[in-house]
């Protein structure tokens, strides 16, 4: 019996192990996203972004693997898929705004790109912090200051998207009005998945605390 409840808690702690990882490859790509909007002609960064980019969907199937293989998981099997759902989407979107920059040869760095771009950096740093406190929620306060905060960068990220758009649209080149605009909203996405994140944490403590 004591091997099968140890077996138990080693799968449980892997499968948070996984999902910390997760957290960490978005931050690792937000903050490679900030150094591409830095050199917009350095290719390699492209490359890089999108070999994150590979890793993190490994990740998320190893995630829903362990699940579907676990009788007893630390939190909500949906809870645990939905955050690793909505972390990897945070991660596909910022890998779809380097694709983007690629294939739009986009040479300068647009209005607010970088800026949004580094809130990102503090959005995937929330994220990763909250998954990190999920093995052991000690001060669920602090935790939803944490969800809180995400939607504060959030909200940052939503005045410097309409900044940009608003800017963007004095222009009358309307192929670069198509382009840039794509990229923007792209980015405005990723910030909106991290509050997902954060939202579904939220819930997991207020019903586990």
């Amino acid at each position: 019996m004591g091997q099968w409840l140890s077996w138990i808690k080693s799968n449980e702690k892997e499968l948070l192990t996984i999902l910390d990882n997760l957290a960490k490859k978005a931050v690792e790509t937000s903050e490679a996203v900030v150094v591409l909007f830095s050199d917009l002609s350095n290719e390699e960064q492209v490359k890089k972004i999108h070999k994150l980019e590979t890793e993190a969907d490994v990740l998320t199937r190893d995630i829903f693997s362990e699940l579907n293989k676990t009788f007893i998981t630390p939190l909500d099997r949906e809870d645990m898929q939905r955050i690793a759902s909505k972390i990897d989407d945070v991660i596909d979107f910022m890998d779809g705004i380097a694709a983007r920059v690629y294939s739009y040869k986009i040479l300068d760095s647009p209005p607010y790109a970088k800026q949004i771009a580094e809130q990102l950096v503090l959005a995937t740093k929330e994220v990763e912090y909250m998954i990190s406190k999920l093995q052991r929620i000690k001060n669920p306060k602090d935790m939803i200051h944490h969800c809180r905060n995400t939607s504060d960068i959030e909200h940052v990220v939503d005045d410097l998207y309409r900044e940009a758009i608003k800017e963007l649209f004095e222009s009358d080149d309307a192929i670069k009005i198509i382009k840039l605009k794509d990229i923007y909203e792209t980015m405005e996405t990723a910030s909106d998945r991290c509050v997902d994140v954060a939202d579904v944490i939220e819930d997991i403590v207020l019903k586990y605390t």
